[in-house]
Order: C-alpha cells, then sequence, then structure tokens
C-alpha cells in the first residue's frame, strides 16, 4: 500500500465523499444491471456470460482449468462443473483432457461460443464508453484514479 492510500484511509469521510461513494457504487450497479439484462437477451445467464468472458480473458491462454474458472468466478468446483456441463450442453464450450496429464480438463470456447461472447462483448464496450467517464470522474473524486 502507498502513502497516499494510506493517508486516505486514515481521514474520516465527509458527507461529500459518501455522497460520492454512493453515486460509484449506484453507477456499477447501473452496469451490471445492464449486463445482466444483456445477457439475458442474448439467451445467457449472467453467470455464463461471466465463464465465457472469463475463459477468453485468461491471461496468457483461451483455455482454462476448471479449478481455474471456479476461482475467476468465485464458485466453489462442483457449482463450476454444473455450470460448464449447462455451457458444454449449449454448445458454447468444450472440454478437453490436458496431454500431460490426463486427470487435468481444460474448458475453451467453442465457435459458437466465441460468437456470442464477442457480440455481448461489443455491446458491453459501447456501454463502458458511455458510462466510463462518468465512473473514472467519480474515482477521481473519491481519489482513487490517477488525474
Amino acid at each position: 500500500m502507498n502513502e497516499r492510500n494510506n493517508r486516505t484511509q486514515m481521514k474520516p469521510l465527509g458527507k461529500a465523499q459518501y455522497e460520492t461513494l454512493a453515486a460509484f457504487r449506484y453507477a456499477l450497479r447501473q452496469f451490471i444491471h445492464f449486463s445482466e439484462s444483456a445477457a439475458q437477451a442474448a439467451g445467457l445467464t449472467p453467470q455464463q456470460h461471466q465463464a465465457l468472458l472469463a475463459i477468453k480473458g485468461f491471461p496468457g491462454r483461451d483455455r482454462v482449468t476448471v479449478s481455474e474458472l471456479a476461482e475467476r468466478l468465485q464458485l466453489r468446483h462442483h457449482s463450476a462443473v454444473g455450470l460448464i456441463d449447462r455451457l458444454v450442453a449449449e454448445k458454447l464450450v468444450a472440454r478437453e483432457s490436458a496431454t500431460e496429464d490426463r486427470r487435468q480438463v481444460f474448458v475453451r470456447l467453442t465457435s459458437r461460443g466465441e460468437r456470442k461472447l464477442e457480440r455481448l462483448s461489443l455491446t458491453h464496450r459501447n456501454e463502458l464508453s458511455r458510462v466510463g467517464p462518468k465512473l473514472n470522474a467519480l474515482l477521481k473524486e473519491i481519489g482513487f484514479a490517477d488525474e
């Protein structure tokens, strides 16, 4: 933790800071609501959308282990397995056994999953370009974004 953040955390909050934090929380909630609605309009649950994004956006590769996906989504292993089963049934992801350790299973997007995620991601990017400046301004006001 740097010195600036340490000082910021030690000061008591004033009414204006509570208002800014509340406005930031409200703006985040609006984006989450948008995201959930967009996923449902695309025929996915919000959790399925998050799973597709977590797989495609995993650092360094386009596939993940079940454990890695569970961690990214903050799910228990068995819940991640159930989610993967539903995504496989929809032909959005496929399982692959690791070549070096056959007990390890990877999950990757299918071309159908890629297309669905691409459409949703473009929609999200457009929404973020709309709400991003507001979120950034609120972060600056709170003191957590670079000037």
